[in-house]
């Protein structure tokens, strides 16, 4: 049965529910980063014009040689560039960031801040870029004032029930349960909207055991794409504790003819939080689904990366490396090693001699047993301290880049002696030497620093996300990300 047939067949009232516009509408609150981003854009170019305009206002001679050259355009998009990327180093354009509006003003003016020392340092190096610092003053102001505007505009409009999608979960297990166990909080479901979850039958026959509260029950009667119609739905996520009874193949490809999305509980996962759900995740899955890229041509775009930015990293940051090599020689005295080296795993079970500043004293494993490091270790001298919450101990990791031992993002590398115990204990842990490890990474700015085997776990389902779908943008965003890390001194122990 085509589409065409199979919607003819359809009670009038189910192709009335189902009428493509209401369903585009709710759809285009997917899509919010995409329009955010070139609304943004448009704003901050806009605020450019209107302080040159205000400006010049009284002086129609200059406004008009001003304004008719094309460096005005130029200088614009420089502008909105400039503050959009000091925007994106604070985390701003990220799916997955939760925090409070109060919270993403401050990262906003933070942003901004970075933009305008991007700004600086380019006017200084191009001086015909430059725009002055009346316009430029002004146009930060009505910039901060339009993005800021915007965003509270959008919260509002994405907040409103009626643009989220409507998802319709087939299950109501433990599985299904997961749903609302970790996608609970209104940050978690800003784009879609649960509309209830279904019984499956089991692999016996009857139906599975109910986790979900009876009232987000629904009762679906006829079949499924009539009833997905009438009530709006577009998505089914297919998520049962029991597949041994197999999938409703004929009303699963009902829905698909009629427009509706079939995503299993997996996947749904890790779209909407950004993470590997380890515990709905089979072999075939990860060997059939997309993702997993290392053709040649992510191989030389990763590496050339690595070199470029590690080197970029380490002219910026050469002085911070004497200076920290110097306070750790003042602290220690002389005889005592500035750099530590230890053995990690890296690039398919690999191990390399991993370098760091040396952050505790010499005598921290004395008895020879691998610990993991804990809050208000003991161990950490006072040069470490600082450099530990400031992560200037990483540094030296950079010739670990260089060398090829690492990358600049990815998985963080273990020692091997946590990596045989997790390795045996937490499914698809190799995997996450399916790439180098990185100084920089996914899990490190989705999760708090992993000091244990629970919080290894954790950072896992992050791992593994990257793993999946890593390539060269979404190494750069997670680069820029990290600088907010740093700055703010999460995680750090």
């Amino acid at each position: 049965m085509n589409k065409a047939t199979f919607e003819d067949g359809l009670p009038a009232q189910a192709r009335r529910h189902g009428s493509l516009m209401p369903r585009f509408m709710r759809r285009t609150a997917s899509r919010w980063r995409a329009l955010m981003v070139t609304t943004e854009l448009l704003l901050l170019c806009g605020a450019v014009f209107l302080a040159t305009y205000l400006r010049f206002i009284s002086h129609a001679e200059p406004l008009a040689s001003y304004t008719t050259t094309w460096l005005l355009g130029a200088r614009a998009l420089l502008f909105a560039s400039a503050i959009m990327l000091g925007m994106t180093t604070m985390g701003l354009y990220q799916i997955h960031l939760r925090g409070t509006r109060f919270g993403a003003l401050i990262r906003q003016a933070v942003g901004f801040l970075l933009g305008t020392i991007c700004l600086l340092t380019l006017y200084y190096a191009f001086p015909p870029l430059e725009i002055g610092r009346g316009i430029l003053a002004m146009a930060l102001f009505f910039g901060f004032t339009f993005v800021a505007g915007l965003r509270v505009l959008s919260d509002r409009v994405v907040g409103v029930e009626a643009l989220k999608q409507r998802v319709l979960v087939l299950g109501a297990g433990e599985r299904a349960s997961l749903i609302e166990q970790r996608l609970r909080r209104q940050a978690d479901r800003r784009r879609f909207h649960v509309v209830g979850y279904a019984r499956c039958r089991s692999g016996g026959g009857g139906s599975e055991e109910t986790v979900i509260d009876s009232g987000k029950i629904v009762t679906i009667d006829g079949p499924l794409a009539e009833w997905a119609l009438i009530n709006r739905i577009d998505e089914i996520v297919y998520g049962p504790d029991d597949r041994r009874g197999g999938l409703p193949m004929q009303d699963l490809l009902q829905c698909k003819q009629v427009g509706i999305e079939v995503t299993d509980l997996a996947r749904f996962f890790e779209r909407e939080a950004g993470l590997i759900k380890l515990t709905l995740t089979d072999p075939s899955w990860l060997v059939f689904c997309d993702g997993f890229n290392n053709s040649l041509g992510r191989r030389f775009s990763k590496r050339t990366m690595d070199v470029v930015a590690s080197m970029l990293v380490l002219a910026m940051t050469w002085p911070l490396l004497l200076l920290v090599a110097l306070a750790i020689r003042l602290e220690s005295g002389r005889g005592q090693p500035i750099l530590y080296r230890q053995e990690r795993v890296g690039l398919l079970g690999s191990t390399f001699q991993l370098v760091k500043f040396r952050s505790m004293r010499t005598d921290a494993e004395k008895d020879g047993v691998a610990r993991w490091a804990g809050k208000n270790d003991d161990r950490v001298t006072r040069v470490g301290r600082i450099i530990r919450r400031t992560r200037l101990d990483e540094l030296p990791q950079l010739w670990n880049i260089l060398c090829g031992d690492m990358s600049i993002v990815g998985p963080r590398p273990e020692r091997p002696e946590f990596v045989s115990d997790l390795d045996r204990d937490l499914r698809y842990y190799s995997l996450r030497h399916c790439v180098r490890p990185g100084l920089a990474g996914w899990a490190q700015l989705r999760y708090a620093y992993g000091a244990s085997r629970q919080d290894a776990e954790e950072k896992l389902k992050y791992d593994l996300f990257y793993v999946k779908n890593h390539n060269l943008m979404f190494d750069m965003l997670i680069l820029l990300q990290t600088f907010e890390v740093v700055a703010c001194g999460r995680g750090a122990r």
